[in-house]
């Protein structure tokens, strides 16, 4: 993030620069039309570039949300399944014991 944030100063740099080089020295038109293009073109590259990572960051922040929406169905699944298991261990408990009290009274 610090990265993005170093590269968003040096193309804000650039560009004031480029709009303070057109106005501090006197060029022939097509120089100054030229500096102007540039500068208009990075302004525009900068906007995409912003939209492009807002979009970014939307995107994660749904995918976040996402995965911890999964990581509870995930979680409540595995405590239903876990729940199912000990009722079946116990159920299979009940069975063996009754077995052996009939069993026992068969004898």
């Amino acid at each position: 993030m610090n990265n993005l944030a170093n590269k968003a100063k040096n193309l804000n740099n650039l560009i004031e620069k480029l709009s303070n080089l057109s106005k501090s020295y006197s060029h022939d038109s097509t120089t100054s039309d030229k500096l102007n293009k540039e500068r208009d073109y990075f302004l525009n590259e900068k906007n995409k570039l912003e939209k492009k990572h807002n979009e970014l960051l939307r995107e994660q922040k749904y995918l976040k949300n996402k995965i911890t929406t999964l990581e509870q169905e995930l979680n409540k699944k595995s405590e239903i399944q876990e729940k199912f298991s000990k009722e079946i261990d116990e159920l299979s408990q009940e069975t063996e014991d009754l077995v052996e009290e009939i069993d026992k009274w068969q004898m």
